[in-house]
Parts: C-alpha cells; sequence; structure tokens
C-alpha cells in the first residue's frame, strides 16, 4: 500500500467510498493477553471472582464491542455481522481472549475483531482490579484476516 486510504488528496479524514466493491465473505480473527498473577487467574478460571463469572461478562462485552466498533471509532463502516465468537482460554501469564468475527460485505472486520478483543480485555480488568489493580493488558493484535481484494493475512 503505498497510500493512506482514510486521507484526502489535501490529507483531511475521510471515510473510504466502498460503495463500488462487491460484497464478499470476509474474517478476522484478533487476540489480547490479560497478565494476572498466579492466584488473580486461577479465581477468575474457578469463577470465584468477587464480581462472578468475568469470562461470561466478557465474552458478552466483546460481542456487543464489535457489534458496535462504528459507533467507536471514527472512520470505520457499519456492517452487517454474520458471527462473533469469543473464547477465552486460561494460559500461563493469565487469560487469552481470540475473538472471530464474520460477514459478507464491502469491507473487513479487522476492526470489529479487535475492538471485540480490546473491550473484552478491559472487562476482565474490570471484574479482577478488586482484587489485582497490577493486571495487564497486551498484546493486543490481529492474528488473521480473510476476504476482500488484499485476500488473506497471516501474523
Amino acid at each position: 500500500m503505498d497510500e493512506l486510504t482514510h486521507l484526502d488528496e489535501t490529507g483531511s479524514a475521510r471515510m473510504v467510498d466502498v460503495g463500488a466493491k462487491a460484497p464478499s465473505d470476509r474474517q478476522a480473527v484478533a487476540e489480547a493477553v490479560v497478565v494476572l498473577s498466579e492466584s488473580t487467574r486461577a479465581a477468575l478460571f474457578e469463577g470465584s471472582l468477587p464480581k462472578g463469572d468475568a469470562t461470561a461478562v466478557a465474552r458478552v462485552a466483546a460481542i456487543q464491542a464489535a457489534k458496535r466498533t462504528a459507533e467507536l471509532i471514527p472512520l470505520c463502516h457499519p456492517l452487517a455481522l454474520s458471527s462473533v465468537t469469543v473464547d477465552i482460554e486460561e494460559v500461563d501469564v493469565g487469560a487469552r481472549l481470540v475473538v472471530t468475527v464474520r460477514t459478507t460485505d464491502r469491507t473487513g472486520v479487522e476492526m470489529e475483531a479487535l475492538t471485540g478483543a480490546s473491550i473484552g480485555a478491559l472487562t476482565i480488568y474490570d471484574m479482577v482490579k478488586g482484587i489485582e489493580r497490577g493486571a495487564e493488558i497486551g498484546p493486543v493484535r490481529l492474528l488473521r484476516k480473510s476476504g476482500g481484494s488484499s485476500g488473506e493475512w497471516e501474523r
């Protein structure tokens, strides 16, 4: 890519015109890691946090965030999402969220997957902050995407 598509010829921000593009099946997968102490990680996955079942709340938050991405990120197009799945797994450093978003549309769903993963991770932080304020979030990153004229991409 030689140009920034969200800037016009004068350098002003613009929403890209995707009207001439044909809809295609698109998918994006993003992850977010929440770094936790061993005891907080155990409480999270045992379901014994004072605020309740954080993984269930984070899963719903991630889905809701993916659906509302265009309201949060100014130049994103509103998309009709086909599906949003959220997997939360225990890892050595804490919790790993993997958000997969699908659509058949004129533009990709990378931002929806990244927004879902970010908000899911922030929700876990909110649910554990009473017992561990030092929890960390990151990395948050795109793992892969498919569809559209740019085709497949994988980290």
